[in-house]
């Protein structure tokens, strides 16, 4: 989901984290480049909301491209081991 932009956007205050947490989301945020709470509205995004639609696994395998030949997977005929005597 994406937003729009003049979407109405509202505040969330979020009290009581042990510092361990506040911690991690620095952390993580620095890795990301990102500010805190811009890190933390990614996390709520992520969390929340479904992702974009992606490729059905139809349309995947109707992407690889027609390579090579199909002797390639042929199965090797096994008559499997004569009993133990």
């Amino acid at each position: 989901m994406t937003f729009t932009e003049g979407e109405k956007m509202a505040q969330l205050i979020v009290r009581n984290l042990p510092e361990a947490i506040v911690r991690a989301l620095k952390l993580r945020a620095a890795q990301h480049g990102h500010a805190a709470e811009a890190e933390h509205r990614e996390i709520l995004k992520e969390a929340l909301l479904p992702a974009e639609p992606g490729r059905s696994l139809k349309e995947m395998l109707l992407a690889i491209p027609d390579v090579g030949d199909d002797a390639d997977f042929e199965r090797i005929s096994d008559t499997g081991r004569g009993p133990a005597l």
